[in-house]
């Protein structure tokens, strides 16, 4: 574009943002503005006002290094495995029955919130809409939204109080998922005790020029900031104070594809509180190098995440004399903070930094074509909450069974793993095992489901079916006594 059309295009832009797109050298964004209606214009001008131009120069200098944020290797070279303690094992330095006790007095005391991040789209699933609407529930049919807020309906059933639960959706989301909360009311939770907010963009950089990719004439390519992204978004809506409003002291985090996910759990957030954690997290053991979980390390009394790709590949694959991965912890995405700590993390300027990623993005060529290149042509940035535990005072990891709290859903069907039929799967194989804890039987091939808003344990269960019954037809276990037959 020269300066002469640059100029003329840019006379019905605000002079703000003409000046800041100039000064950035992104003024070919606007090269097909004379072509675009009003409604077009509204939008391009919409994204370009929420592109924060003071960071964009820092963008665009880390896009030019190719370089995601890294541990340096030196230091995974000392860092090992931190201590754990074990979900309902005898031997830690807590006994599970006083955790348990302790996470009690916290849920009856309204003390504890939670963050749900659901700003993911089912698109990998081959369906269309936030991924929290996709069903999974192997009898229900109940959507992953469905089975996870009904696991803190169950929670103010148990102990009288609610838990605040602040929503995080992304621009792909947030309209679908409010209109959805809508047309089924919070799915039976209190409305003044759900609070939606939206996390940030960050645009897409040609990893070549430095400049924005437009992938349609009224669009920048660009992408959510990550579940880091909760921080900042959560603070700048007012969640933190909201939450503060409501008397919660500890706020969980966990993930909308994860519907076995128990950041409630009792004992989980005993050990939290116990311990003096300003932030817990839980890990399943792994098991083999090339699991796809990022691992805690402890180096030099400080608690990190590192991303299953940025592990180099000997270290992953090193072994303990036990037999044990070196680095075993695997990380779930499921967090205990205190409320004070996150505030004062809100408070710190670029408290979390920035990872890139080198990506696939489809884009405008000058000719107005649009490209989809087969190779990385992009960088995209994003933020990870974990990235905050070298922070905290104190770090809390709790170890898991994977069959407890982790059935992650992000393959279509028919992949190796985490596809939903894996995901169904593990439903019913967790409700078969409370079931028998209960002293129900299940018969042979038969599926099985617990209605997440009515059961927390055995308890539960034995209000609805006594001992020594025997399930012979798919059932969801629930609140309301019902014939197992």
């Amino acid at each position: 574009m020269s300066d002469r059309e640059t100029s003329e295009t840019a006379s019905a832009v605000p002079q703000t943002l003409s000046r800041q797109l100039a000064a950035a050298g992104q003024t070919h964004v606007l090269a097909s503005w004379d072509r675009l209606d009003a409604a077009g214009r509204a939008r391009l001008l919409g994204q370009l006002s929420l592109i924060d131009w003071r960071q964009f120069s820092e963008l665009q200098r880390l896009a030019a290094q190719t370089t995601a944020v890294l541990p340096p290797t030196i230091e995974l070279t000392r860092a090992v495995t931190p201590p754990c303690l074990r979900l309902g094992a005898a031997e830690n330095s807590i006994p599970p029955a006083v955790a348990r006790a302790r996470g009690e007095q916290a849920l009856s005391t309204g003390a504890v919130g939670a963050i749900l991040v659901a700003g993911g789209q089912g698109t990998r699933l081959g369906c269309t809409g936030p991924k929290g609407l996709y069903r999974v529930g192997p009898v229900s049919q109940a959507s992953l939204f469905e089975l996870l807020f009904g696991k803190l309906r169950a929670v103010r059933r148990r102990f009288g109080r609610d838990v605040p639960l602040a929503i995080m959706t992304s621009s792909a989301t947030d309209a679908e998922t409010r209109d959805f909360l809508r047309e089924h009311p919070c799915l039976g939770l209190s409305p003044e005790c759900v609070h939606v907010f939206r996390q940030h963009d960050l645009p897409a950089i040609d990893a070549a020029s430095g400049r924005l990719l437009l992938d349609a004439p009224d669009h920048v390519a660009m992408a959510p900031d990550g579940h880091g992204g909760m921080l900042t978004a959560l603070a700048e809506t007012g969640g933190l104070d909201w939450f503060g409003r409501h008397g919660v002291e500890q706020i969980v985090s966990f993930q909308v594809d994860n519907p076995l996910a128990m950041p409630l759990d009792r004992e989980f957030l005993g050990y939290h509180l116990l311990t003096a954690a300003e932030f817990s997290t839980q890990v399943v053991r792994k098991r083999e190098p090339a699991e796809r979980v990022g691992v805690v390390v402890e180096n030099d009394g400080r608690h990190i995440v590192v991303e299953y790709s940025d592990l180099p590949g000997p270290l992953a694959a090193e072994r303990l004399p036990d037999g044990r991965l070196r680095f075993h912890a695997g990380s779930i995405a499921v967090h205990a903070f205190t409320k004070s700590f996150l505030d004062r993390a809100a408070a710190t300027a670029d408290s979390l930094p920035l990872h890139l990623a080198h990506k696939s993005v489809a884009f405008l060529d000058d000719a107005g074509r649009l490209v989809t290149p087969r190779q990385p042509n992009a960088i995209k940035f994003e933020r990870f909450i974990f990235d905050l535990m070298p922070l905290a005072a104190r770090v809390c990891v709790v170890e898991i069974e994977p069959e407890q709290g982790f059935a992650p859903l992000k393959n279509p069907a028919g992949s190796a793993s985490d596809a939903p039929e894996h995901v169904r799967a593990a439903l019913v194989n967790h409700a078969r095992r409370l079931l028998a804890q209960a002293g129900v039987s299940v018969a042979e091939g038969i599926d099985v489901e617990l209605d997440a808003a009515g059961i927390l344990d055995e308890t539960d269960i034995h209000r609805v079916l006594s001992s020594g019954s025997r399930i012979e037809k798919p059932l969801v276990v629930g609140c309301d006594r019902q014939s197992p037959s």
